[in-house]
């Protein structure tokens, strides 16, 4: 093997590192380990406390503080807030009721 063999292989290395699409959005970083919900506000409508999470807003990873979410009387599954990788990027699906 002479000088060239290792030029050859870091060249094959970068060129490889070239085609993989960069992936826009690092990994979601995990949950804080407790938020404390206050109390939920008095008599109807349903509420249903929502966690924070975090959202990225184009640079870094931003805490969004968790609130109460109102039930609609037609809703009747609540959807907790969840990330799923989609299309190469993490992408938080917010939370929600359903029919």
């Amino acid at each position: 093997m002479g000088p060239r063999v290792p030029l050859v292989l870091t060249a094959a290395a970068l060129l490889a590192a070239a085609c993989t699409p960069a992936n826009p959005y690092p990994p979601p970083p995990a949950l804080p380990v407790l938020e404390l919900a206050p109390a939920p506000p008095p008599g109807p409508p349903v509420m249903i406390w929502e966690p924070g999470h975090y959202q990225w807003n184009g640079s870094a990873y931003l805490w969004v503080p968790g609130h109460y979410a109102e039930r609609r009387p037609e809703m009747r599954r609540w959807i907790a807030g969840h990330w799923v990788y989609r299309g190469g990027a993490w992408i938080w699906v917010p939370a929600h009721w359903s029919g």
